[in-house]
């Protein structure tokens, strides 16, 4: 039987610069790491992952759908969560942000309302049904994207580094959340102790997989690298 994620010999330049090469990646565990350094090319990989992204060369598959190829059966496959959650929120209310993603999976008007309503239940939100998400602050709007993926129930979920920019006890409250999801989770990230407990961690370095396996030795050797490289005096490595 395949793997539930299968990411096969992908590569993608843009802009002249090749941000992946040949990335291959075969995935059945429920929480994966993946770590890198700003412009490693990890948030790139995960919107490839996403199917946002069509690689040049390979392909990613998710339960055998090629989620470049066919974005119907992505949709109701992946979902994934970004840094910013301005930059994903399109509806200005709570209950139409939800209610979109549920018609996209082809649901009535009634059946989308009733799928809102059971995940704002489910979060303890009911109060927030059909309350104004522009007020919210940047954690709530967070949870908001996040219940608005749920409610599809997608196998994996995709992390591009949302906890990045919240306060200490939001990051928490949230983690919280994101330990009792049932999907598979990627999570993109530079800070390794978000990934610490992980089942599976991978390194991104120069838009290759440096190295895959243990969280414990992963992130040891990552971290020792990121050490050596802030020890340096050389400014010629920092990057944005």
């Amino acid at each position: 039987m395949a793997s539930l994620l299968n990411i096969t010999n992908v590569s993608l330049t843009l802009e002249g610069r090749a941000i992946l090469r040949g990335v291959t990646l075969e995935a059945d565990e429920a929480r994966i790491g993946v770590v890198g350094r700003n412009g490693s090319g990890k948030s790139t990989l995960a919107r490839v992952i996403a199917g946002l992204q069509a690689p040049d060369a390979g392909r990613v598959c998710i339960h055998g759908v090629d989620v470049a190829r066919d974005r119907r059966a992505a949709i109701r496959t992946i979902g994934i969560l970004f840094q910013n959650p301005d930059h994903q929120i399109i509806f200005p209310t709570v209950d139409e942000e939800i209610a979109f993603g549920l018609q996209q999976l082809g649901q009535s008007k009634a059946e989308a309302t009733e799928g809102v309503r059971a995940i704002l239940a489910r979060f303890g939100k009911a109060h927030w049904g059909g309350a104004s998400i522009h007020p919210l602050s940047q954690g709530q709007k967070q949870l908001v994207c996040l219940m608005s993926i749920l409610a599809m129930r997608p196998s994996v979920i995709v992390l591009d580094e949302p906890l990045s920019g919240l306060d200490i006890p939001t990051r928490m409250q949230l983690m919280r959340y994101l330990d009792g999801v049932e999907a598979q989770l990627i999570h993109i990230t530079h800070d390794p102790a978000v990934v610490a407990g992980y089942d599976r961690a991978v390194w991104i370095a120069e838009g290759r997989i440096a190295d895959d396996g243990a969280p414990e030795k992963v992130l040891a050797t990552f971290m020792s690298e990121m050490e050596r490289l802030g020890d340096l005096d050389d400014i010629a490595d920092l990057t944005d």
